[in-house]
């Protein structure tokens, strides 16, 4: 199970980050799909639905995450997932069942293991006990044993249990002796279990979240259990450490080069922000894995241009309280032990603790290099673009409620949570409520996060261009089980929606209703949870000409030049400072300031900096440097199928982010399997590295008759590539390219009206493969989606060579010899279907490439 389950922070705010929808993006909930998909979202799914994948796993209808129980038995791949069979968000974490004889064609099958009252079923893994060492099968007909995490709902407490099939993983059986392990942890999760033939017993890898740690058990019964050592804190460590795989593979195919990966999914602190597979090649004996030594990190040399190693800023300007009279020397009052700065000084804006808000900026300085590396730790709150520092005065326009009267007047209300009257301020027992306007606001605490109810207004006639309004209070929104959302309702049917962000302090949100002019309208607010954060705060809402700009609620160090943030980067939830840097080569000559902000008063609400440094090449930080089974944003909770036929290490993972997974507009299920991968271990670049291609199967729904295009020639330009015959939902492609001069190259996917396009290039300065969904369609469901992910991969010979798998709603891209992978989802519009070939700056050879059309896996 991952990050969506209560982990450290509390997970009080457990839904919120599974379903984290920015307020500030106030999306429109009315998409182009959302007709069709309401019509399709019935009792009897038909795999037809406008998002719905066609060659990824998918259940029915409600929402899955993580993979587990992974193993061959008898013909068959079993896929076990988290699940929860009574909706469409996280929660009543169950194993969902769904076998496939070729790991393409799969057949969901009745819940494995259900949740009950006293538990749910976390994530695990499954293994043929083909020795009966449990005694729940027989040798000639051996028991599938599960090895899952039971999370206590009482206390939180995490254990291992067992559940066992003696038919085929057609029906479970819990254990009566569970759970086999408990070492009294909140924090200790995802067994992969495994037999382990040189000691002839079973070996469990397991994670201790918090600690950043994978610790070895070994057993010869699957019910008693021996710890043998840990492994970590290592490589990247910005979120807890989950569903750890570990595996043995023939170094560039060779039998006797046997190495050891040891698979660590993180969230957040991912390669690509939020939730990532990271991995570690080494060595095991049995009892401990030992990873090869990289060696130390030296950061390039450059000129120092702030090391906050004085008495104060020096020539920085301070505002608000955050940053102090002066640099920190670590930690301050109620922090905990700070470290990863150089010298003596730092930047640490937790004084007040998180509370306290304020910048700190830097003289304008002429742009004279290409890169600037600094340090950087703390809450990770990134800059959202058209959000303010301060809240201003509201835009001209017509007030439609300002809860001022000491009546809702004509408004109606349900359930209990508004009470009879507007709020006049906090309420009992609720942290501070700022930002509103006057004495009057919608607050829906009463009587603390158990109440429910809902608040609508009288119809309105939409006669301008945006309705702008002060929203805080809870993250749940519409679309999710229990939502506390703010909605705009036309002929009854919600077109636009906004929730809070776990703050109590109101905040500027504004939605474009442009093209809903003269339409008869009316705003409900809804608060349907009595969980963390079951409350909404919201007032003075209005219709403008003018779009209200949010209350920046970032911690984050900018790069500002001619007065806008051109760069950009944040914490990772971490005490610990680490390398980051800015790429200001576009900028050289240009005058520029940084600025380090704090606008945050929530978790993680403050920043650390240090080390700013000027320099002709980027700094790396733990996370660049780690490695990663995927560099796109869409692969988590990785794991490997146990006891696969001829040896083959087939891996699979969860394609979602928990940045925003409770958020993707789908339905009637929300989450999806990547395509299963099958792993290697090559030596490239003179280091061993795990690869993965698609597994081979998928092939078998190529249909007859692909489209081809050889020797296309283009310079800075994009074109259509073969024509119609390339077009499509569901493609298979492979393309080589060959350099010329151009600054990048590559293939447009989806590409459409409107200037809809996954972009999947290659960047010769940087020497990276890209994939830039930033216009792949429905991007503005939450502030982290749209971007830009990237993959080093170095030139074979002067060529480039793609893989590409395109699905109705993702991407996925393997690059030179599968050293590079990005997965990411896309929301494109279904007419978008054109593939163009394109180069910038420059012309580019695309020596060939062909295009399959994919038939369904589901027919």
């Amino acid at each position: 199970m991952s990050s969506g389950r209560l982990s450290r922070h509390a997970r009080v705010r457990m839904i919120a980050a599974v379903a984290a929808v920015c307020a500030l993006a106030a999306a429109p909930l009315a998409s182009r799909a959302e007709a069709a998909e309401a019509a399709e979202a019935a009792d009897t799914p038909s795999y037809s639905e406008t998002y719905r994948p066609q060659f990824h796993f998918t259940p029915e209808k409600n929402w899955m995450n993580d993979p587990n129980g992974l193993v061959y038995y008898k013909g068959e791949y079993h896929l076990s997932y988290q699940y929860n069979p009574n909706g469409n968000s996280w929660g009543d974490m169950s194993w969902g069942h769904a076998v496939s004889q070729d790991l393409t064609h799969w057949k969901e099958l009745p819940l494995a293991l259900s949740h009950d009252d006293k538990e749910m079923v976390f994530s695990g893994s499954a293994v043929v006990d083909w020795n009966n060492t449990t005694g729940f099968g027989t040798e000639q007909d051996p028991a599938m044993v599960a090895i899952y995490t039971s999370h206590a709902k009482d206390t939180g407490v995490q254990a291992q249990s067992l559940a066992y099939s003696t038919d085929r993983g057609r029906t479970w059986t819990k254990y009566q002796g569970n759970p086999v392990i408990d070492i009294g942890s909140k924090d200790f999760r995802d067994p992969k279990v495994q037999w382990y033939a040189p000691t002839r017993s079973w070996l469990m890898t397991v994670s201790l979240s918090a600690e950043h740690k994978v610790r070895f058990y070994t057993s010869k019964n699957l019910k008693d259990w021996t710890p043998q050592s840990d492994f970590g804190p290592a490589g990247a460590t910005g979120g807890v450490w989950e569903c750890p795989d570990l595996f043995p593979l023939a170094a560039d195919g060779d039998p006797k080069k046997i190495k050891w990966v040891l698979v660590v999914n993180i969230n957040p602190g991912g390669i690509a922000g939020g939730s990532a597979a990271q991995y570690f090649v080494g060595d095991f004996d049995g009892k401990k894995f030992t990873a090869e030594d990289k060696g130390t990190y030296t950061p390039p040399t450059g000129t120092v241009m702030q090391g906050f190693e004085g008495t104060d800023f020096g020539s920085w300007t301070a505002t608000g309280t955050a940053f102090g009279l002066a640099p920190a020397a670590g930690a301050v009052d109620g922090q905990s032990t700070v470290d990863g700065f150089d010298g003596q000084g730092l930047a640490n804006s937790f004084h007040s603790g998180d509370g306290s808000t304020g910048t700190l900026t830097s003289p304008s300085f002429t742009v004279d290099n290409k890169y600037l590396n600094f340090k950087v730790g703390g809450g990770r709150h990134p800059h959202v673009d058209g959000t303010v520092m301060e809240q201003g005065d509201p835009p001209a326009g017509t007030v439609l409620a300002d809860f001022e009267g000491g009546t809702y007047d004509d408004w109606t209300t349900t359930g209990n949570a508004f009470g009879a009257a507007p709020a006049t301020g906090t309420l009992p027992n609720q942290q501070e409520v700022s930002g509103y306007r006057g004495s009057g606001l919608v607050n829906s605490y009463l009587n603390g996060d158990s109440t429910t109810g809902t608040l609508t207004s009288p119809g309105f006639t939409i006669d301008k261009d945006y309705v702008d309004f002060l929203v805080g209070g809870g993250n749940h929104p519409a679309g999710s089980d229990n939502p506390t959302a703010v909605e705009l309702l036309v002929d009854g049917r919600a077109v636009r929606s906004t929730t809070g962000q776990d703050a109590e302090a109101l905040t500027w949100a504004s939605w474009d209703v442009k093209d809903l002019a003269g339409k008869k309208a009316q705003i409900r607010i809804v608060d349907d949870n009595t969980g963390g954060w079951g409350h909404l705060n919201v007032d003075h809402i209005m219709l403008s000409d003018s779009q209200a700009r949010p209350v920046s609620q970032e911690t984050s160090v900018n790069l500002i030049v001619d007065g806008r943030i051109v760069r950009s980067t944040t914490g990772s939830n971490s005490e610990t400072l680490d390398w980051a840097s800015f790429d200001t080569r576009p900028y050289v000559g240009k005058t520029a300031q940084i600025q380090i902000v704090d606008m945050n008063t929530v978790g993680w609400g403050h920043l650390l900096a240090d080390r700013f440094t000027t320099a002709d090449t980027p700094a790396k930080s733990a996370v660049q440097r780690a490695d990663w089974a995927d560099y796109g944003k869409d692969y988590y909770a990785a794991v490997s199928w146990e006891n696969a036929p001829g040896g083959k290490r087939y891996m699979i993972g969860w394609m979602n982010n928990w940045d925003y997974s409770g958020a993707i507009p789908t339905s009637p299920w929300r989450g999806a399997q990547s395509i299963p991968r099958e792993m290697a271990l090559r030596t490239v670049d003179g280091r061993i590295r795990l690869t993965s291609r698609p597994v081979n199967s998928v092939t078998s729904l190529r249909q007859e008759h692909p489209a081809s295009a050889t020797d296309v020639t283009v310079e800075n330009t994009s074109k259509t590539l073969i024509g119609p015959a390339a077009q499509g939902k569901a493609l298979d492609i492979e393309a080589t390219f060959s350099l010329k001069d151009a600054d990048r190259f590559g293939l447009k996917v989806r590409t459409g009206a409107r200037g809809e396009e996954t972009v999947i290039g290659y960047d010769t300065a940087t020497q990276e493969l890209y994939v830039d969904r930033t216009h792949s369609g429905a991007v503005d469901f939450n502030s982290t989606f749209p971007g830009v992910q990237t993959a080093p991969l170095k030139v074979d010979n002067g060529k480039v060579k793609l893989r590409i798998l395109v699905d109705w709603s993702s991407v996925e891209v393997f690059g030179g010899s599968g050293e590079a992978a990005i997965t990411d989802q896309i929301f494109p519009d279904p007419a978008s279907q054109g593939v163009q070939v394109f180069a910038e700056n420059g012309s580019a050879k695309l020596d060939k490439a062909v295009v399959w059309h994919l038939d369904s896996a589901h027919n």
